[in-house]
């Protein structure tokens, strides 16, 4: 498998409009790259660029040494699997797994080997006779991975492939994806807007927002060390909480309550002093007992933990609490932060845009 490498990719469309700015990327072999981010933030037409679906405006793209910024994606020795299975009705699955090297009048001996290996691979043994309206949705995506298996492509797109599944599905075709590519061994790109598959699946994730890549790292390091308020709101489930306030004499002060730093962050915050910034803790980081005043709006119980929701004053907030609780609404409860689990930011640059309506400029990168 090939090294992949990405330099300064943009993408503008007919009418100015940019939907990718200042993309970098360096690949290794055999590694799981996932791409995240909302709707719109760019990472598809990232992936349509390498794969040759879409012009590259700037930049350059190498794949195993090779230049393949203007190559057609025919020569670029790619193979991409799309959210829609886009299988043909008529064939059985063996002649659709079958179909690309058909095309390339391979011998049909290289050709029966490439696909019962593929099929042994994915478990479509014993399928292969069948139509695809006769497989679930997750059979016929299985189709639609070996396809691009018997090419032995030097890399993998796959583009928000566990989309049309329902979420059991989704989970089971999680796990079978990543025993794949420790089968292959593949160098593979994977777009989704679902954390939870990028945090699963990806050796490295890139997390994108308005075009821009926000973060590149381990999932542990997005987790753990958000790089802007974006990527700690996007990363993690609930969403981490978030307050608005100044750093004053060795502690945190909002108009909803104070809290003191522990010496270190102090420290490190020093300069802060008087300036404003953003606190975020994530809800499995909130704890029973302190001096924060709750009130409970919401107790959802699943099981091992309870997602209790609540507001200090008039800002809403998520706990999520490692027991069974049976808080009421109207309840009042009292709680803090885990001090060495609570980050901070500076504050987010705003503008307006052309609604008049305020928008995110630039993210508040982590202190």
């Amino acid at each position: 498998m090939p090294e992949v490498h990405i330099n300064h990719l943009d993408k503008i469309y007919d009418g100015g409009v940019q939907a990718v700015w200042d993309f970098n990327l360096d690949i290794a072999d055999g590694e799981f790259i996932v791409l995240v981010g909302p709707s719109g933030c760019g990472k598809s037409t990232t992936l349509r660029m390498v794969a040759g679906l879409e012009d590259i405006t700037a930049g350059k793209l190498v794949i195993d040494n090779k230049d393949c910024t203007k190559l057609p994606p025919k020569d670029r020795d790619i193979a991409m699997v799309f959210q829609n299975y886009a299988l043909y009705g008529h064939m059985t699955i063996y002649e659709n797994m079958a179909f690309s090297l058909t095309l390339r009048k391979e011998d049909k001996l290289v050709i029966h080997r490439k696909v019962m290996a593929a099929a042994e691979i994915l478990d479509l043994k014993t399928q292969l006779n069948k139509k695809p309206k006769q497989l679930s949705g997750g059979q016929r995506q299985r189709v639609a991975i070996g396809r691009a298996i018997v090419r032995n492509p030097k890399l993998f797109l796959f583009d928000e492939p566990l989309s049309n599944l329902d979420a059991k599905l989704r989970g089971s075709m999680r796990r079978e994806l990543i025993l794949l590519h420790k089968k292959l061994n593949a160098t593979m790109m994977y777009v989704t807007h679902d954390q939870t598959e990028a945090l699963t699946l990806a050796d490295r994730i890139v997390c994108m927002s308005m075009g821009h890549v926000q973060q590149i790292g381990k999932p542990i390091e997005l987790y753990d060390k958000p790089a802007n308020t974006f990527v700690a709101t996007f990363i993690g489930l609930p969403p981490m909480n978030m307050f608005d306030g100044k750093i004053e004499s060795g502690k945190f002060v909002c108009d909803l309550f104070e809290y003191k730093l522990s010496g270190e962050i102090a420290s490190r915050l020093s300069e802060y002093e008087g300036k404003n910034v953003v606190l975020g803790v994530r809800p499995e980081n909130v704890v029973c007992g302190g001096d924060i005043n709750l009130h409970i709006t919401n107790n959802e119980n699943l099981g091992m933990n309870t997602l209790v929701h609540g507001k200090i004053g008039h800002k809403n907030i998520v706990c999520k609490f490692a027991e069974w609780c049976n808080y009421k609404v109207g309840d009042e409860i009292k709680i803090g932060f885990m001090p060495d689990k609570i980050h901070f930011f500076e504050q987010p640059v705003m503008g307006t845009n052309e609604k008049g309506e305020q928008i995110v400029v630039e993210y508040g990168k982590a202190i």
